[in-house]
């Protein structure tokens, strides 16, 4: 398999909510209510990423797209001879105008599909396209439970690569799930299986369906939240992410943290719940002291920054800092990544980049091991 024409589908507002924390980024409410929040689209900057890794062939290589920041503009100023079929009927982009720009894509011969989005716009994938047309996610939502995603905006890059250098040939048919985001902002978990995509498979590259459900070992989990509680430090403002199992550093503190969201702790006592990426920032620059992020892996993906956590912002990252990282995770979750890294993909790859190498991961009371953490470049 060889691309000579590439289709190209952004959901320009994917991803939005993330740092909003408002756990998606469906309808037009939510896009407005993080606009007003001060958060800006990166759809197209981690679409960027993924194109730049096709810069070279340019003049092999034809994009198939829609107008403006649905694909067009972006194609162009990579380079690329971008040929527009069509155009979103309302702006924001509605998943109608997904779907019709995919099934419009196909029918004029695309090879591959590039779709840019998260878990919804994996669905408009399935309803426009079935598992009959190659497409490969590259991750921009809040949530990406789905196995047709890259690990990475640059993961998904490097699969274009060996596309266009005849190195991949194996396509497969991959999960697409998605979740009820009312259920999700009310802190319930209810995702379900939706359909396949066609996806080209290059190990490493490509996620896992994400593992649901609340963490079952639950004395390892009481292991981890006593061993964090011990070496809690005085005066830190302590950031903490998403997860059952930084919840249960917060309930044994007897605090009512959010399963879903990210909360700060200070002395033992949460002075915030739920906070965005703008009230981080805020809330780091108003405190005096040192400061530290909790957090924990995705189950299944592996994913310690970039899945359902982009209130962890790259500007919130780089002000803390990778030696104030508190990563906890129980031995059965590393042991299921069966070898595979944990994974940073914060939008910013030269953070990412940063950040790569082994981390202290708190594994039980007393216990911990040295894991890596990879921007997805490498096995």
């Amino acid at each position: 398999m060889k691309l000579k024409k590439l289709g190209l589908v952004i959901n320009p507002w994917s991803g939005i909510g993330g740092p909003a924390g408002l756990k998606g980024s469906d309808g037009i409410e939510t896009v407005r209510q993080a606009q007003e929040a001060g958060i800006e689209p990166q759809s197209s900057k981690r679409a960027a990423i993924a194109l730049n890794a096709l810069t070279p062939f340019s003049d092999q290589l034809e994009i198939l797209c829609f107008a403006g920041d649905m694909g067009g503009a972006l194609a162009r100023e990579l380079g690329f001879t971008a040929t527009v079929l069509g155009r979103a009927n309302t702006d924001p982009s509605t998943p109608a105008d997904t779907e019709r720009a995919a099934q419009m894509i196909r029918d004029a011969g695309a090879d591959l599909i590039v779709f840019v989005g998260g878990d919804g716009t994996a669905r408009n994938m399935v309803n426009a396209l079935g598992d009959n047309c190659p497409v490969l996610g590259i991750p921009a939502g809040v949530k990406m439970h789905s196995a047709c995603f890259a690990i990475s905006p640059k993961a998904g890059g490097e699969v274009l690569r060996r596309l266009m250098a005849v190195q991949l040939v194996d396509l497969r048919e991959r999960e697409v799930r998605d979740i009820d985001e009312k259920s999700f902002r009310e802190g319930r978990v209810r995702t379900r299986h939706y359909g396949e995509l066609l996806v080209p498979e290059e190990g490493h590259f490509l996620q896992a369906v994400k593992n649901a459900g609340r963490e079952v070992e639950e004395l390892a989990v009481a292991d981890i939240a006593a061993e964090v509680i011990e070496d809690l430090e005085p005066d830190t403002l302590y950031i903490v992410g998403p997860g059952s199992t930084t919840l249960a550093v917060l309930e044994e503190l007897g605090c009512e943290g959010t399963l879903l969201g990210v909360d700060l702790l200070r002395d033992g006592q949460l002075v915030a719940a739920d906070v965005n990426a703008p009230e981080i920032e805020e809330a780091i620059a108003a405190h005096d002291g040192p400061v530290k992020i909790l957090l924990t892996a995705i189950g299944g993906q592996g994913h310690l920054i970039g899945r359902g956590n982009q209130q962890f912002s790259p500007r919130v990252l780089r002000e803390v800092g990778r030696d104030n990282l508190v990563a906890i995770a129980t031995k059965t979750k590393i042991t299921e990544l069966g070898g595979r890294p944990l994974l940073v993909d914060s939008g910013d790859p030269e953070l990412d980049e940063q950040w790569s190498g082994f981390i202290r991961v708190i594994t039980g009371y007393r216990d911990a091991i040295l894991y890596p953490l990879s921007n997805g470049d490498t096995p």
